[in-house]
Formats: structure tokens, C-alpha cells, sequence
């Protein structure tokens, strides 16, 4: 931008990974160059626009908001670059590999062939330059593009390793970050968990040790991070650690690239154990959590959180002898993930030939036929493999295809402003604020008084109903075991939905209490997640007739469907395998 490059009115964009590296690098840059956050340097996530149009000047994006302008502007062109007719955008992170970053790279790509004088910087700390360089050279001139190695200005960080394996790493961190705390001087501490079952056990464990901390050692501070919590609460961390107090932060690795918290001088890396992450078969349509070995690159990454702003100390919970066994880095998501929505996406661009898409890393070919299967069977594709008229609608709402589907079935049903409220709930986490021991018990009481016998979607449309009604205040929802956070998004997404439905003349009509019109449109989207109840409790899937169980947060964990069916909303595996937000079929 000093360069000129963002003059004539022209945008630098810079996508992230992950939302919360996107508002924190978005805060610290218009911090750096003395502007008010949204003016001239702003951000945009799903459901969160802080930028101007005419003033924003950098804009900070997750990869999945810059590939739906796409959709769009399918060259991008409000990025044009004038200085050199050429435009600049950055893919940071580029070893995270997320889902959008393959998309952003192959269509990128395909755009740099239509509009040569585009400029694409990747970047990365652990890239593996030389391959990326293949890719984009590939049937282009050598010269097209070029490695640029910059010197780091990361301060030395020493790394220990344990002796002995230990059975288990939750307790480890916690020891080892209570031990820190008491030896060692200054510095906030950083623990990397799998998921949020450690972080909430290593809060735990660390809760009942702080009672022993030494008089001549500073107040732990213990902060959680994980993708479940809301924008304000993950932003927490970034706030400064009061006069005689040390954060203590425990996170999943989305505090692994692109955060930078000031003040971490100690990072725990559970590495050794299993980085948790989602994978998708195909087959049976089940997302698992499944738990692989991190990285040597993730752990690379993480150790150098320790060293952005002084010397520090990275403690691996694992033998070195392990580490070296690690795989060099992590599987790209879109080997593992649902490719429907992307698909769809891709379609909406015009490329209807997945075959000759030049991947980055190819999905698997079972994952695209049953993509291609269920998008034909749901009348979003026709027999020649393009999009419907529906289908290019749906690709174009920023909800995944089973709720968009519902929300233009609810003209044929005539409950839009139910389906709405119910897509708008489906968006948001942890509606329910249930905690442990007695106050949990309490706090269920209060989540009975929304349940709706038909089920977890009429549930939520319960709650959003009351919420509005009763003023949307914040002591009403701590009265009743709510998220006030949680529910002011879901109004705000709301909002923004229905400018989609009113967009593509979706009528806004009410059922007027009538739940078997607001069923059946719930099963037009999800009519491909049903499920029988069986004698024995447990729910076979009409697809693939496999064994489910309810998931224990489901207001139908505790009976039984009066039909003897149910619509799921997602199956995932996890100890058991259970599905989750059901309602009846009829």
C-alpha cells in the first residue's frame, strides 16, 4: 500500500485461514498504519462485514469469503492493481491447506489466464516452495512465476523434549505449565490440545492446582481458544495479562499460524499425541473425528509462537526420538472433507468438467461421484452435469446445501419466516449454556422449558422466538441458561439471510403454528438423512442402514419419536456413533 500498489482505488486483499486471524491480523495492521479498524484497512468473515467499500484500502479475508466473490466477479476484478495494471493478493498460510486455499489456487489460476496481468503472492513460513512453483509453472513460461526467501525475524526459541513417553498429555501440560509458572519469570504460557474435551479437562486440572501456586509466583490466567467459542471470546486473548498475572492460553492449533499474542514467551506442544482433525467417507456419508500424528511442520509452527516477540521455550510433550518419526506435514483438507458445497460452487463458475481442474491435491474420486450423485438426486444438477436454475441459486447462499435447500422449498410450504429462524439458528454453536455439576442440572430445567416434542430444529426456533419476543436481553438469557452472544448472531445472520430470500423472491409467510408444514419442508433438505427407530433404541439410517444413536445433547436423547422417525441434521462418530438436531418425519 506505501508502495502505491492501492492507489486509483484499487484493494489489496490478504485471506487467512481461520476467522480469528483474520480480525486480529486485520486489527493489528490498521493499528500499524494509525487507521481506525474498517476504514482503511478492514476484514470480512462469513456473517461479519467491518470494511467500507469506497475507503478500505487492505482487507483481510478468510479463503472461503474470497473465493464466494468469485461467484460473483469471477476475475476479481474490484482487485485490480493500477500502479502496474496488475493485482496483488496474498494467500497467507498457505501449509494450512484448508479446503478454500486448494479452490483459491486452482481458480486463480485459471484467472491469471485471462487476465495476465494478475499477481499472486503465497506465502508461508513452512511452504514447500519448489512444489508450488511446479504447479503454477506448469504449461505456462518458467518466467510466469518466482521464489522469494525472506530472512525470519523470529527470536531464538529452545525446544526441549520429554525422557519418557507419558500416558497421559492432558495432565502432562498442565504440570508442565504449573511448573513454568512457578520457576520460571515473565512470559504468558501457550498449550496446544487436539480439541476441546483436553482444553476443558486441562482448564480443570489447572483450576484446582492454582490453590498451591507459591506466594512468589504470578496469578495464572486461564483462557480456552477453540473454534466453538464466539469472536469476542477468542479475541480475550489477545487482551494484555494484568500487573502479577500470566495468561495461561489452551488451544487447538488455531492458534498455530497467523496469531500472534503478544507476550507468549512459553509454548506446551502436545504434539507427540494426535492432532485432531475431520475426515469424511464418502461412502457412508459419516464425518468422523479422526486423531493423527501432528506434523513436523505444525510443530514447527507452533514452537515459533514462543519466538515472535522475545527469546522463549517450547516444551514438546514427546521424546525427540518420536518426533523425528512425524510425518513432515498434514493431510490437505480437501482430501477429507465433503466436497458438495464446493462442488456446487465450482459449478456455478462455469467449470463443469472436475476432471480437467488442475488440483493442487485431487479429491478423491469416490468423494466427487457421490457429490455428483446426491446433487442430481436433490435437482441441483441435470443429466448433462450443470446446474439447475435452483442449483445455481443455492451455490450462490452462504449456508450449506441442505439448509439452502430448505429455505426455497419454504415457498411450496409457506413457512419462510420459520425456516428462516431455524437456518439462521443452525448457524451458530452452543445456543445452550449447560455447565457441570449442580448448575448444569438447573440450567437443564431451563432448556426444557423450549424443548418442542417434534424435535431440536423446532427446539431452537423455540428459543429464537422467545429470545426476540422478550426484549433480546442479556439477563434474560443468563436467567435461562442461554447465550446472549450466541443468539445476537443468530439474529444478525437472520438479518442477512432473508435479503437472500427477498433477493430471489422467496416469500416470507408464516405456518402459523402448523409444525407438519415446517417438518415437511425441514425433510425437502435433509430427506437424505432419515432415520427408523428400532426396538432396541437405537435408529437405523435409511441410507446404508447403519446403527445411530442419539447424541446426549439432543432433546430427543431422553425419549422416543412418536412416529418412529426422524430427519438427523449431521452424523458424526465419535465414541459411539450418534447424530445430532433431528425432528420428526410425519
Amino acid at each position: 500500500m506505501e508502495a502505491g500498489w492501492a492507489s486509483e482505488g484499487n484493494v489489496i486483499a490478504c485471506t487467512q485461514p481461520r476467522r480469528v486471524a483474520a480480525t486480529s491480523v486485520a486489527n493489528r495492521v490498521a493499528a500499524e498504519v494509525g487507521s481506525l479498524l474498517g476504514d482503511e484497512v478492514g476484514y470480512t468473515i462469513r456473517f461479519e462485514d467491518v470494511s467500507d467499500k469506497q475507503r478500505t484500502r487492505i482487507l483481510y479475508m478468510t479463503d472461503g469469503m474470497l473465493f464466494r466473490e468469485t461467484l460473483v466477479d469471477p476475475l476479481l476484478s474490484r482487485y485490480s492493481v493500477i500502479m502496474l495494471l496488475e493485482f496483488l493478493l496474498q494467500l497467507d498460510e498457505a501449509h494450512e491447506r484448508s479446503l478454500y486455499t486448494d479452490l483459491l489456487l486452482g481458480v486463480l489460476k485459471k484467472i491469471r489466464r485471462k487476465r495476465p496481468s494478475l499477481r499472486l503472492i503465497v506465502s508461508s513460513a513452512t511452504l514447500d516452495a519448489t512444489a508450488f512453483l511446479d504447479y503454477f509453472t506448469s504449461n505456462t513460461s518458467p518466467s510466469e512465476a518466482t521464489i522469494v526467501s525472506l530472512e525470519g525475524r523470529m527470536f531464538p526459541v529452545e525446544v526441549s523434549y520429554l525422557r519418557e513417553p507419558v500416558p497421559d498429555y492432558v495432565m502432562t501440560a498442565a504440570i508442565t505449565a504449573f511448573e513454568i509458572n512457578s520457576k520460571h519469570g515473565p512470559g504468558d504460557i501457550l498449550i496446544f490440545l487436539t480439541g476441546r474435551e483436553d482444553i476443558d479437562r486441562c482448564l480443570e486440572e489447572l483450576s484446582e492446582m492454582l490453590p498451591r501456586t507459591p506466594r512468589s509466583a504470578p496469578r495464572m490466567v486461564l483462557l480456552p481458544l477453540h473454534a466453538g467459542l464466539s469472536t469476542e471470546e477468542q479475541l480475550a486473548i489477545f487482551e494484555p495479562a494484568e500487573r502479577g498475572t500470566r495468561k495461561v492460553i489452551i488451544s487447538t492449533n488455531i492458534a498455530e499460524a497467523s496469531v500472534t499474542i503478544d507476550g507468549i514467551k512459553f509454548v506446551v506442544d502436545s504434539c507427540f499425541v494426535k492432532l485432531q482433525i475431520r475426515v469424511y467417507n464418502a461412502t457412508t456419508g459419516l464425518a468422523s473425528l479422526a486423531t493423527i500424528p501432528t506434523s513436523i511442520a505444525s510443530s514447527t509452527q507452533r514452537a515459533g509462537r514462543a519466538g515472535r516477540t522475545s527469546p522463549g521455550i517450547c516444551y514438546r510433550l514427546c521424546t525427540q526420538e518420536s518426533f523425528q518419526r512425524l510425518p513432515q506435514s498434514t493431510p490437505p483438507e480437501i482430501t477429507r472433507t465433503d466436497m458438495t458445497t464446493p462442488v456446487l460452487q465450482l459449478k456455478s463458475l462455469g467449470i463443469d468438467n472436475l476432471m480437467k481442474f488442475e488440483w493442487v491435491s485431487a479429491p478423491p474420486a469416490e468423494s466427487i461421484l457421490r457429490t455428483l450423485e446426491n446433487l442430481f438426486a436433490a435437482g441441483m444438477i441435470g443429466e448433462d452435469g450443470r446446474l439447475t436454475p435452483v442449483g445455481q441459486k443455492v451455490a450462490e447462499c452462504p449456508v450449506e446445501v441442505n439448509i439452502a435447500r430448505m429455505l426455497f422449498s419454504s415457498k411450496e410450504f409457506q413457512c419462510g419466516e420459520e425456516i428462516l429462524t431455524i437456518a439462521a439458528m443452525c448457524s451458530v454453536q452452543d445456543v445452550f449454556v449447560i455447565p457441570d455439576g449442580a448448575q448444569g442440572a438447573l440450567a437443564e430445567l431451563e432448556r426444557r422449558k423450549f424443548t418442542a416434542e417434534e424435535g431440536d430444529h423446532l427446539t431452537l426456533l423455540n428459543v429464537y422466538n422467545a429470545f426476540t419476543r422478550y426484549g433480546r436481553s442479556s439477563s434474560w438469557c443468563k436467567n435461562h441458561a442461554l447465550s446472549f452472544r450466541a443468539l445476537s448472531r443468530a439474529v444478525s445472520i437472520r438479518a442477512q439471510l432473508k435479503k437472500y430470500m427477498q433477493r430471489f423472491s422467496l416469500p416470507l409467510e408464516s405456518c402459523q403454528g402448523d409444525a407438519k408444514r415446517l417438518r415437511k419442508c425441514l425433510v425437502s433438505g435433509y430427506w437424505r438423512n432419515g432415520a427408523r427407530w428400532v426396538g432396541d433404541g437405537t435408529f437405523r439410517s435409511v441410507r446404508g442402514n447403519r446403527t445411530l444413536y442419539v447424541h446426549p445433547t439432543s432433546v430427543l436423547f431422553t425419549r422416543k419419536p412418536r412416529s418412529g422417525w426422524v430427519v438427523f441434521h449431521e452424523m458424526e462418530e465419535t465414541k459411539k456413533t450418534q447424530y445430532a438436531s433431528e425432528s420428526f418425519l410425519f
